[in-house]
């Protein structure tokens, strides 16, 4: 049931989703003195899909918001080495020690959130679990004014807002709500089998790749890896028909005999999950009294695995925006995401086509990462020329 404090109160935000582009969204506005109001369908602690793997933009966001500590305080396994496999040719990257960073971390998302959620509510942020999105409310004029809530008894509730905020997914129901077009599509998307693995060595994150396949290792917490192995679409039945548990040691055997040898002596802990993979997306993400962050509004296929960077960098973008000017510095909070999104979306899309070779894996790579170092050192926002201002 309903549990708000204050049911005839106007927020300054209402936000769908208490995931990472939720909370961190929650947590930045109300450090900054806002009256936030975080809703979810699902219950808190809940665990979800994710590649887990956290690299340096995401882990210098979560130290500069003070979050990193509790990150390497959960278990989750101190990563100091990334190694890329490209066929035969070894690539060890070894994490140089530098503002105040010295390893990277891939915790289980049950363990991320809930340090973001904690961190919300020390805020201020009011959070609502089992409570699910309805229907936005609009003004005579037709900007959005509120939301429509419903908790699992079936109660309703209708609460206004300043702004309210889509961070419910790549599906997003705020999204269909405000007819949110989507601005750029993808053409491929992976399909994976992971699973989750105790008793292996920490080495690091294992990116393993061949021609029509990507595979690899993440260490996360509790001392397990999550182990996967991607394919497009297409292939999926002729690498995994026998079985995802037979297809996954095939996959991995080709790159990593030994890896395989032991996934296939230890075993998955709880089975294997299966994704058949989603189309990429750019939406356009803001509009009168409403704005969309993470996935809503932006995914990636899974290939690259930045989508918790790209959250937690919508987060401060948009955060920076509403603090800056309201509801009328959005459009900036879009133009600084879409400075980068078109690049580092075409680049993820074609490493999702497996349209390369090794060669060119190796240069989508270096592309990638010299775009999310231009993207890291940018500003949280920009500022339109006076034509554009909503």
């Amino acid at each position: 049931m309903f549990r708000l404090s204050r049911t005839n109160y106007k927020y300054d935000a209402i936000i769908v989703g208490a995931r990472c582009a939720g909370a961190a969204t929650a947590m930045l506005l109300a450090r900054a003195g806002a009256r936030v109001l975080m809703v979810d369908r699902g219950a808190r602690g809940s665990d979800m899909m994710s590649t887990h793997a956290l690299m340096r933009p995401a882990i210098i966001q979560l130290y500069r918001w003070g979050l990193l500590p509790a990150v390497a305080a959960s278990g989750a396994a101190p990563v100091r080495r990334t190694t890329f496999h490209y066929g035969d040719e070894v690539i060890p990257i070894d994490m140089k020690p530098r503002d105040g960073i010295d390893a990277l971390y891939a915790p289980r998302r049950r363990v991320i959130d809930g340090i973001l959620v904690t961190a919300a509510i020390e805020a201020g942020a009011e959070v609502q679990f089992g409570t699910s999105f309805e229907a936005v409310k609009r003004d005579a004029g037709g900007r959005v004014t509120g939301a429509h809530l419903s908790d699992r008894s079936g109660r309703s509730l209708t609460l206004k807002c300043d702004v309210l905020i889509g961070a419910d997914g790549v599906r997003s129901s705020v999204a269909d709500q405000v007819d949110a077009p989507v601005l750029v599509r993808s053409d491929h998307r992976t399909a994976v089998v992971y699973g989750y693995f105790a008793g292996l060595e920490n080495k690091g994150y294992q990116w393993h790749y061949r021609p029509g396949t990507f595979s690899g290792a993440i260490p996360t917490n509790d001392g397990l890896h999550c182990v996967f192995a991607s394919v497009p679409p297409a292939s999926y039945r002729r690498q995994f028909g026998e079985g995802p548990f037979n297809g996954l040691i095939r996959v991995i055997g080709r790159t990593d005999p030994e890896l395989a040898r032991r996934l296939y002596e230890v075993g998955p802990q709880d089975g294997l999950h299966r994704f058949p993979g989603v189309s990429g997306h750019i939406r356009q993400s803001n509009g009168p009294g409403w704005a969309l962050v993470g996935d809503a509004g932006y995914f990636k296929d899974p290939i690259t695995a930045h989508g918790i960077s790209d959250a937690f960098l919508d987060a401060e973008r948009l955060a920076t925006a509403l603090q800056r000017d309201g509801g009328n510095a959005l459009p900036s909070y879009q133009a600084a995401r879409d400075h980068f999104a078109q690049r580092l979306f075409g680049i993820t899309d074609t490493l999702a086509s497996f349209d390369w070779d090794l060669e060119e894996a190796k240069s989508l790579h270096l592309a990638l990462n010299n775009c999310l170092k231009a993207e890291l050192a940018a500003p949280p926002a920009v500022d339109l020329p006076a034509q554009h201002a909503a």
